[in-house]
């Protein structure tokens, strides 16, 4: 019995979790792929287009996933489903240069982390040279991270915060005015496609 509680603990460290979970897991990330390639943004053009302001797919694609997610996940939790949320602690200086990195990355290889695995699906090949540099980025961050969080990190962290909780009131109160300011950004965007858009 010790035996096959060891060799358990062996298969479980050398899969990082049951085979159940890294399946539905695997399943996630297809379905995931097949969005974003449906959506259109695991496109070069798409992508560089947003940051030029000449496409708001990439934007139009986030918000939506923003705002139904939340919607769910509140909904969810208000049926009784508790499961924990995994905030993660708001440390400033350490979102505001990563995003610095991340925006000049994704402006430099015309994909995100996401859209890059996806345009490897579609049969990009370029892509390739950004996913091995953010498999490189992810292990040189690895190793420095011990000695970041001690000297910058721990610098202007806000802790586990959520808008709602800042604000003391229901997280409702927060995502109907978004999903609402969102749907008419949508229509304003569109409108004005419309009125541009040549005879």
């Amino acid at each position: 019995m010790a035996d096959v509680m060891t060799m358990s603990t062996t298969m479980g460290a050398m899969w990082f979790d049951t085979p159940g979970k890294l399946a539905l897991g695997a399943l996630t990330g297809l379905v995931f792929g097949f969005l974003l390639q449906k959506g259109g943004v695991s496109k070069f053009g798409v992508i560089v287009d947003q940051l030029r302001l000449k496409d708001f797919t990439v934007m139009k694609v986030m918000l939506t996933a923003i705002v139904v997610g939340g919607i769910g996940i509140y909904a969810m939790r208000a049926m009784g489903m508790e499961f924990p949320m995994h905030i993660k602690s708001a440390q400033m200086l350490g979102v505001g240069v990563g995003g610095l990195i991340f925006g000049v990355g994704m402006a430099v290889l015309g994909y995100c982390p996401g859209t890059a695995f996806a345009a490897i699906g579609e049969g990009s090949r370029h892509a390739w040279f950004g996913v091995l540099g953010m498999l490189v980025g992810a292990a040189v961050y690895a190793e420095a991270y011990p000695w970041l969080n001690e000297h910058l990190l721990k610098n202007f962290d806000l802790g586990k915060v959520t808008i709602d909780a800042q604000l003391g009131v229901s997280p409702w109160l927060v995502l109907i005015p978004l999903a609402i300011a969102v749907g008419a950004l949508f229509f304003w965007m569109e409108r004005a496609k419309r009125l541009t858009r040549p005879a």
